[in-house]
């Protein structure tokens, strides 16, 4: 007589195991609101569905699973389900899903490629074919199991005693279904078992059958095993689900399997009975798998754990080539695995080609309880104006982290410009081996980021014009009747319009209600003409944009005015992305945006023109990071790319959010700051991290030989021109005046806010070791935590290694951060305390416009905003000609601006340009594509 196997207490035990695992992890803090959560997809309304159904979502509330019930119609098609089913995978909350089998639908539906829409993490059936495959080819680890062959081979464990129960039986299936059959043959067989799969048209059934040490039984027909099918002894697995119609107790329907249980029961060692074998497992293992895939998405994904990363191998050349030959010999990742490799979910990831893709802020709330991973910021000495490689040791320093010292890493850095792409400096990928690839598309559009920006930038100043055009040319009752037309039930005031009104201090809602006065009011701006600080903005250089004429045309009657073109990345909305810590307040801070002062003194916003939303809507997609590699295969975010003497010049606080959630505790962030430390760094720590929240942990200061000799006396350095002998050979004498001057004030500035600061000294062929020698020597000797020479534009990561060492080590030391100066100061000590502490200023000087835009901000309630600093990045001074460290002079403020919506005064000191203009011979000229191949040559 055969042992019965209990599919109800077996399962039960399953079930409470997963329960208590649940509980265990809910104990944790950081995982106090950890819900597997189950999504049942069902198309009509099949009675036995309905059971099925009823059953899994009891039996997921009692073990702390949230399941849900999503019924949809028989009318349902084939899209009308896939999309139900691309909701659900973008839903965070659902960590697995299945779709009811069958579909009980008037439409034709294909539901294996319906099953297989299902995203890989969160298929909980097994059945997507990418789990089939892996299943048949034995890569169990990464698989999830059917449910029901994963039921059954439990069953036989948990009956036998014997985990390995089945190593070396004779296993025969009969029964080659997607479902139980081929998954459950395949699952024996990977555990050891030789299998064979019957079938209804299998010759000789009974004596195959009676081979078996384990039969399997899933062949669908009622009873179909008898007594004298089975060998002695066997263990007998009953799939099978059928119904007797009249043949139960008082002429009721009969529940039976596959095998025929009277007769089995008598032959076999043990035996499942149906109901109350199989099928209670079923669901126990779909609520296992649950919780498997919950485990994976949100505990072991989400714990900032090593990353399984496949660097990408370099072989360095010398000389080294362009840095677009070097670009295009490496063949990049595709994105997608790089994504997946560091812990990116699919829905998270909306793909621009192969090769880069925007990046879902959900990622933040996803790994809120991560803790953050090290934050350091790239910074330089005064550069000269060829640069100092910044950018360069950004990208060597991650590869040397992530590609040879196995750290979790992302670099965060800006989008580059068309404007310098094309005019004078080129891209600004990095260079030699130590750069973002692809090259072409980095610097090329990217993914439309500065067109949306140049988009909404644009909007905003024709609806300013357009306003001014409607408030000259029409009477106050007809500008109210336009701007609060009738509609079907009436007027009614928009939600931007209402918050106009409140501002004003009118609390009414319905239009007809307001007053004449009230009325001429609300649709006045009255926008002082000589107020007007918004530009319209292109990435060109077109230095003829620099001052223009508008309202020439008949149409426009007369309301010409004059006004400028920036370079889009002048813009103040690029300013806010790069600032913005999320959707609603980016929305917050484009609405805040001061585009001039009405009549009275009054600041006008774009709230008050009415265009927030449609601002936002612009930005919509533009929010969103942009993830790259790096040559080696390490990931980068590429977002927001203000002006550095302008703006506060950093990549955007997003991409820095994600990315430090991503890497985990043990990893690292690496960021980069625009132009030298006194502008850049500065901007960093006073505005970034301010609205950031984010503490840094280490500064890297870039130098090079080349600048410190310049700010020793050494001659001029002119782009395009030769470079001077002093520069080529040894010179000791030059370069430690520039060591005891820049190099000592940078690292001064740096240690001002209480972060250990690494000198990484980036080597140029032309440096001698005793030059090298004297760097690291100085650089400690005034404050450094550690000086290191780094080789990364000829080596790549190999060259950065102990660059890279050392920044771990700085980053385990004890940090004071602290802020410069307090929000609290008036607006002129703020700049004063810039000058004077960074700079070396003995004061500042104010131009009577200056004092009067200060006087007029602080009024206006924004006084309160930190400083940005625009002045040359050629000189600690406004003075690009004075070198090294210069003191004794006073700092002259010109004009201020406000970038309210930023969320920032801004200080022009000496002449600032804010569209480029191009050079003679401007990169454009090297620049060109094979029409054949398509291939970009001439970036560099």
């Amino acid at each position: 007589m055969a042992k019965l196997i209990s599919g109800n207490d077996i399962s039960k035990e399953v079930r409470d195991e997963i329960k208590a695992e649940i509980d265990k992890i809910r104990a944790k803090p950081e995982h106090a609101d950890f819900t597997p959560g189950l999504a049942i997809i069902q198309v009509g309304d099949r009675s036995d569905s309905n059971v099925y159904i009823r059953n899994k979502l009891k039996k997921a509330e009692e073990v702390g699973i949230r399941a849900v019930h999503i019924k949809l119609p028989p009318s349902t098609t084939q899209d009308q389900l896939e999309a139900e089913i691309d909701r659900l995978n973008a839903d965070d909350a659902i960590d697995g899903m299945i779709v009811q089998l069958p579909l009980e639908t008037t439409s034709p539906i294909d539901s294996d490629s319906v099953i297989d829409r299902i995203d890989q993490r969160k298929d909980v059936d097994g059945l997507t074919r990418e789990n089939a495959g892996r299943l048949a080819r034995g890569e169990l680890e990464g698989t999830i199991i059917p449910c029901t062959p994963r039921g059954c081979l439990y069953l036989v464990q948990k009956a036998t005693g014997d985990e390995n129960y089945v190593r070396g039986k004779k296993v025969v299936v009969i029964g080659r279904s997607k479902i139980v059959g081929s998954p459950a043959a395949a699952l024996f067989m990977w555990h050891h078992a030789t299998t064979t799969i019957c079938h209804s048209r299998t010759a000789n059934l009974k004596e195959e059958c009676l081979q078996a040490d384990v039969l399997v039984v899933a062949i669908g027909q009622a009873l179909k095993v008898k007594g004298d099918w089975i060998k002695p002894g066997a263990v007998v697995i009953d799939c099978g689900i059928n119904v007797l119609e009249n043949e139960g107790a008082n002429g009721k329907n009969k529940m039976v399997g596959d095998v025929d249980f009277e007769s089995a029961k008598e032959v076999a060692g043990y035996i499942t009975p149906v109901p109350g074998g199989v099928g209670p497992m079923t669901i126990a293992m779909l609520l296992k798998n649950t919780l498997d895939q919950a485990r994976k998405r949100r505990l072991e994904a989400s714990t900032g754990g090593r990353w399984s990363l496949r660097c990408l191998s370099l072989t360095p050349l010398s000389p080294v080539p362009s840095d677009i030959a070097v670009s295009r010999a490496q063949q990049p990742k595709p994105i997608d695995v790089l994504a997946r490799e560091v812990g990116i979910f699919p829905a998270e990831l909306d793909l621009f080609g192969r090769t880069k893709a925007k990046v879902s802020l959900d990622v933040i709330k996803r790994l809120d309880h991560v803790t953050n991973g090290k934050y350091i910021v790239v910074t330089g000495i005064t550069p000269t104006p060829l640069g100092e490689g910044k950018s360069t040791t950004t990208i060597g320093l991650v590869q040397a982290l992530g590609a040879h010292l196995g750290k979790n890493v992302f670099a965060c850095v800006r989008q580059p410009s068309q404007g310098p792409t094309f005019g004078i400096k080129g891209g600004a990928a990095g260079g030699g081996y130590a750069q973002v690839i692809p090259m072409e598309e980095f610097n090329l559009h990217l993914t439309g980021d500065i067109h949306a920006i140049t988009a909404a930038n644009n909007l905003l100043a024709a609806a300013i014009d357009a306003r001014m055009f409607h408030e000259a040319t029409q009477s106050d009752e007809a500008l109210y009747g336009r701007l609060v037309p009738p509609g079907k039930g009436g007027r009614k005031f928009s939600a931007i319009q209402l918050r106009r009104l409140r501002r004003l201090g009118i609390d009414k809602t319905d239009p007809d209600s307001l007053s004449p006065e009230e009325r001429k009011r609300f649709a006045r701006l009255n926008i002082d003409v000589k107020t007007i600080t918004w530009q319209r903005v292109m990435d060109t250089n077109d230095r003829f944009l620099r001052k223009i004429e508008i309202g020439r045309g008949a149409a426009e009657k007369g309301h010409s005015r004059e006004c400028q073109f920036d370079i889009a990345v002048a813009s103040e909305v690029m300013a806010i992305l790069a600032l913005t810590t999320g959707m609603a307040d980016m929305r917050d801070r484009l609405g805040k945006i001061v585009i001039s002062s009405d009549t009275e003194g009054n600041p006008v916003t774009a709230d008050d023109i009415g265009i927030t939303g449609a601002l936002a809507v612009l930005m919509r997609d533009a929010i969103r990071p942009n993830l790259m590699q790096t040559l080696e295969g390490t990931p980068v975010f590429v977002h927001a790319g203000p002006f550095a003497n302008i703006a506060h010049g950093q990549s955007s606080i997003l991409a820095d959010k994600v990315a430090i959630k991503l890497v985990g505790p043990d990893g690292f962030v690496v960021t980069e700051a625009g132009f030298g430390a006194d502008i850049g760094m500065e901007k960093f720590f006073n505005i970034k991290c301010r609205y950031s929240g984010l503490t840094p942990n280490a500064v890297v200061l870039v130098a090079t030989v080349r600048a410190l000799k310049m700010h020793g006396g050494g001659p001029p350095v002119t782009p395009g021109a030769p470079l001077n002998a002093a520069y080529l050979n040894e010179n000791l004498e030059l370069l430690g005046k520039g060591c005891d001057s820049n190099l000592r004030k940078q690292i001064e500035n740096a240690n001002k806010f209480g972060v250990p600061v690494v000198v990484g000294l980036n080597r140029f062929s032309s440096d001698s070791p005793a030059e090298l020698d004297l760097v690291v020597k100085k650089a400690v000797e005034y404050g450094a935590f550690k000086a290191v020479v780094a080789d990364h534009w000829a080596q790549g990561g190999s060259g950065a290694v102990d660059l890279a060492r050392a920044v771990a080590d700085a980053c385990s030391q004890p940090t004071n951060f602290k802020f410069l100066y307090p929000l609290d100061k008036t607006l002129a000590s703020k700049i004063e305390t810039i000058a004077k502490e960074i700079y070396g200023a003995d004061g500042i000087e104010l131009s009577p416009e200056a004092a009067e835009k200060l006087a007029r901000y602080e009024k206006q309630g924004f006084g309160q905003l930190p400083i940005c600093m625009a002045k040359t990045h050629l000189s600690l001074s406004h003075d690009p000609s004075r070198k090294g460290a210069p003191t004794g002079f006073t700092l002259p403020v010109r004009d201020v601006r406000a970038s309210v919506g930023a969320g920032f005064v801004y200080p022009l000191c000496g002449d600032m340009q804010t569209m480029p203009g191009l050079s003679t011979r401007p990169c454009f000229f090297d620049i060109d594509i094979d029409p054949d191949t398509e291939e970009i040559d001439g970036l560099f």
